[in-house]
């Protein structure tokens, strides 16, 4: 029974926590479900309000395209306008161009009328047609163009050479200012001192055999005359002659003078002679500053040392011109190696000419392509004395610095019988043209003035006639450097006031 009972009770609670749990549920749903309608309703105020906002950006932004595009639509219509304006101008100007151009052409159609009336009028006036009017205009025209180019030329061409050759004194004058140098004429005769008398008959010996073998091995004359205490060396070989004299000095000088001591004597003066050609050439190199010479021609540059032109030692004369050539170069820009040893080889030829076929100019030209010299020094050497035309400035260059070199007071010597004779020749070659009047040699033979009558001969003429008279003294006369053909025609006219 108590269980029952407290079954009942228990069942009671049970049942009276149900009916509470849901009631509660009901509560707890319906509280659920009244702030779900409120979240709904507040989502949905709140999209509204988005969905107003978003509906007046469109629309505020619809309004200003709307703006912009009524805007753009206003300048097009402006500018069409503006087009339209422009246009009907244009039509205008085209219409107004077309007037004038019309008026123009009626212009020229009637001037060309006229042109052709007046050109009518002017050929039966002056009998001529147009192309023969033409012709004569364009002659007339040609020959005072002609004329005055000409006078021109002329004035141009003197004013050039007087600006060369002022500047060539200038270039020349500083050159051998430069290298100015004293000249001593070389002579064909040596003179050996001798201790006393008594040594010439030793120099003789017995029959004349110690002076006979002297002769014989060196190729030289000795003179022994009354001349006290000396003996003269006689011969035209300067290297024979200088054997012969170290030779004899020897002999002089150990005092056993027998054949067999004279030939030996030679050989040792031989080898000397050597010796000195070779130094002779060096420092003839180291002079002038041309380095690289092959050996063999600075053993022929040694010899010229022994070798005279018109007096003249050619070695010196070989410096001389190197330095010149180049001096000359340096002040003109050219090449100055290249005219220093152009100069320095120009007459190389020289020192074996008397023992080969041929003048030295083309004797050097074979020794200068041996030792495999520059095409720009054979050309040199080929040009010096005009046998070929120089081409280049280095050329043209030596063969001044020679014509400085050879032409300078007392560098060179000739016989007084042989000066006088060259001068006679030279007035004569000129008076025996036609139409000179006298001739005159000055400066020493290096200029002759020649006067020629002028009711014979015109202006033209008279430098066909300095032109003539320079080939044919060319052709006929030997002379050192170069002489100046200078033709003079005078007109006088002479009247008296009485």
């Amino acid at each position: 029974m108590a269980f029952f009972i407290g079954y009942i009770v228990r069942k009671v609670i049970a049942e009276a926590k149900i009916t509470n749990a849901e009631e509660l549920a009901k509560k707890l749903v319906a509280d659920a479900e009244k702030e779900a309608e409120t979240l709904k309703k507040e989502q949905l105020l709140e999209a509204k309000e988005e969905v107003h906002r978003l509906r007046n950006e469109f629309e505020k932004e619809s309004r200003e395209r709307r703006n912009e595009h009524q805007r753009i639509e206003r300048r097009l219509i402006q500018k069409e306008e503006s087009l339209d304006r422009k246009l009907e101008t244009l039509e205008k100007r085209e219409e107004t161009l077309n007037i004038r151009e019309e008026e123009t052409r009626q212009y020229q159609e009637e001037m060309k009328s006229l042109l052709e009336q007046q050109k009518k009028e002017l050929e039966k006036l002056s009998g001529l047609t147009s192309d023969e009017a033409k012709e004569i205009l364009f002659n007339d025209i040609r020959k005072e163009i002609e004329k005055d180019t000409a006078v021109m030329i002329k004035e141009m061409e003197a004013q050039a050479k007087e600006e060369a050759d002022k500047r060539a004194r200038e270039v020349i004058t500083y050159a051998i200012q430069k290298c100015a140098a004293d000249h001593v004429a070389d002579t064909t005769v040596s003179v050996v001192q001798l201790p006393n008398d008594e040594m010439k008959g030793r120099i003789i010996g017995r029959e004349g055999r110690n002076i006979r073998t002297l002769e014989t091995l060196t190729g030289i004359d000795l003179i022994i005359d009354d001349t006290p205490e000396a003996v003269i060396l006689s011969g035209f070989d300067p290297i024979r002659r200088e054997v012969a004299r170290i030779a004899l000095e020897k002999l002089i000088a150990d005092g056993r003078i027998h054949p067999a001591r004279i030939e030996e004597m030679v050989e040792k003066a031989k080898k000397e002679v050597d010796v000195k050609i070779r130094e002779h050439g060096e420092q003839a190199t180291f002079e002038t500053g041309v380095h690289g010479v092959h050996p063999e021609l600075v053993k022929l540059l040694g010899r010229l040392n022994y070798r005279t032109s018109y007096g003249q030692n050619v070695l010196k004369h070989s410096i001389e011109v190197a330095q010149l050539a180049a001096s000359m170069a340096s002040e003109l820009g050219a090449d100055t190696k290249l005219a220093r040893r152009s100069g320095l080889l120009h007459d190389i030829g020289k020192a074996v000419d008397h023992e080969m076929e041929g003048n030295h100019v083309q004797i050097g030209i074979n020794i200068a392509k041996k030792f495999r010299e520059s095409q720009e020094v054979i050309h040199a050497i080929a040009a010096h004395h005009n046998d070929i035309e120089p081409t280049t400035i280095e050329a043209v260059l030596v063969q001044a610095a020679d014509a400085i070199s050879a032409a300078r007071p007392g560098a060179r010597r000739e016989t007084l019988e042989a000066y006088i004779k060259r001068l006679e020749q030279l007035e004569e070659i000129a008076s025996s043209f036609d139409g000179v009047d006298k001739s005159y040699a000055i400066q020493a033979g290096r200029e002759i003035r020649i006067m020629v009558k002028p009711e014979d001969v015109g202006d033209e003429d008279i430098i066909l006639i300095a032109r003539n008279i320079s080939k044919r003294i060319e052709e006929e006369l030997d002379y050192p450097g170069q002489i100046k053909i200078n033709v003079i025609r005078e007109t006088r006219a002479i009247e008296y006031a009485k």
